[in-house]
């Protein structure tokens, strides 16, 4: 098996419109959720978002090319030309045959499917937007990544829920590993704040409506008032790439990705498994692929949702895997700062796990005041800290029952 390495990094989410900037809030533990302001929410029982804001993406893309792109594929765009940029890979560093884009979506262009809705219903079928289809499907922002780039190889879009960022990396890590391709443009973006989508996830109560007047104080994970996710958006993607290709062509290496397992509760649409059995094989099953001893994994980005439900049951489940060990690593819910990125989160997360092993920085849990009943690791309360981290380990627990766990590594020869 071939390894795998990380050699660029791009995002735009809630708290910043490049990494850098994004890991020194992270690290300062600020939060990017705020009052909702994409539409009218007055009448929404949650009005708070993480929303990317004055975010303009012809600074980095083509204004043509942003013309039939709806919001989830310029966020992916934006990130992956800040990606493509520090990995240096320029037209004849790459095979673009074995080259492949592989990106995780949930619900593709909702703010598209809306708009022309209102147009079909007010004005018939000749006032719908010619763009619609291709601007509204999932798959639109991994082929927009391939035309970019000229990556003529797969390019795939992964649809696992809040899973989905993480099991596309994942899926591109495979790829690469077993000699599939060379180079993958990877991550997740999503753009799901639109009157549809809050309104439908209000319904199936997953919000938080407790802090419309506070929102920095509203995403809580473990802590005993919390009370439900904030909605936000963003992409994250990464360049990875084998370890040989990458030394033919004298990239900067900036991690290494290590593990991946995906599993499936096969309990419940929306709930997880109380019993957390498919977390628990999930952190198990990338725990052994990376070679890693129990006791080397140090810092657990946890999904940590906020939610009554998950917070729990991945408290138990860490606690399930790692036993004793479980006391002396490190936790904590980047959520509490970005909002849930649902189908991005697991590629933004991957990258503060990058970060953390690069500066070797535990990045905190905010609003952490009282931890919950159970709720007894260490979930780095408050403020971040500097600490030895060996391996880390980034979970994303998705509706469907999707489990998907990667573990990277700070890159050695």
């Amino acid at each position: 098996m071939r390894r795998v390495v990380v050699t660029g990094m791009g995002t735009v989410n809630p708290l910043a419109h490049n990494v850098e900037e994004f890991w020194s809030r992270i690290k300062a533990g600020e939060s990017g959720i705020g009052p909702l302001t994409k539409f009218d929410a007055s009448a929404y029982p949650a009005q708070i978002a993480g929303e990317v804001k004055e975010f303009d993406p012809s600074t980095l893309v083509d204004k043509r090319a942003l013309r039939s792109m709806a919001d989830f594929t310029k966020f992916a765009a934006y990130s992956a030309v800040q990606a493509m940029n520090q990995a240096n890979l320029k037209e004849g560093s790459f095979d673009p045959h074995r080259s492949g884009v592989f990106l995780g979506n949930g619900i593709g262009g909702f703010e598209v499917v809306e708009e022309n809705l209102a147009k079909l219903f007010e004005g018939g079928p000749s006032r719908v937007a010619p763009l619609t289809i291709p601007k509204l499907i999932s798959n639109e922002a991994a082929g927009n990544l391939a035309i970019l780039f000229g990556f003529k190889g797969p390019a795939h879009t992964v649809v696992t829920a809040c899973a989905s960022g993480t099991d596309a990396i994942g899926e591109a890590f495979n790829r690469i590993r077993f000699g599939l391709v060379d180079v993958a443009l990877t991550g997740g973006t999503e753009a799901a704040i639109t009157q549809l989508a809050v309104a439908g996830f209000c319904r199936l109560q997953a919000l938080t409506t407790k802090y419309n007047d506070d929102p920095k104080a509203s995403s809580r994970p473990f802590d005993k008032d919390r009370s439900g996710f904030v909605m936000g958006e963003g992409a994250g993607i990464l360049v990875l790439e084998s370890l040989e290709h990458a030394r033919k062509r004298g990239a900067r290496i900036l991690g290494e990705v290590v593990g991946y397992s995906m599993t499936c509760d096969a309990f419940h649409l929306t709930a997880p498994d109380p019993e957390g059995s498919g977390a628990v094989r999930a952190m198990a099953n990338a725990l052994s692929m990376s070679g890693a001893k129990i006791d080397e994994i140090d810092y657990i980005n946890a999904h940590g949702t906020s939610t009554q439900a998950n917070d729990i049951m991945e408290t138990n489940a860490i606690k399930s895997v790692f036993g004793e060990h479980a006391y002396r690593l490190s936790v904590s819910s980047t959520k509490s700062m970005t909002s849930h990125l649902i189908a991005a989160a697991g590629a933004v997360e991957a990258i503060i796990c990058l970060l953390a092993l690069r500066d070797q920085y535990l990045p905190p849990t905010i609003n952490l005041d009282e931890p919950d009943e159970g709720m007894d690791l260490d979930y780095v309360p408050n403020h971040g800290r500097s600490g030895r981290i060996r391996y880390a380990m980034s979970n994303s627990l998705g509706f469907g029952g999707h489990n998907g766990v990667l573990v990277f590594t700070t890159y050695k020869e």
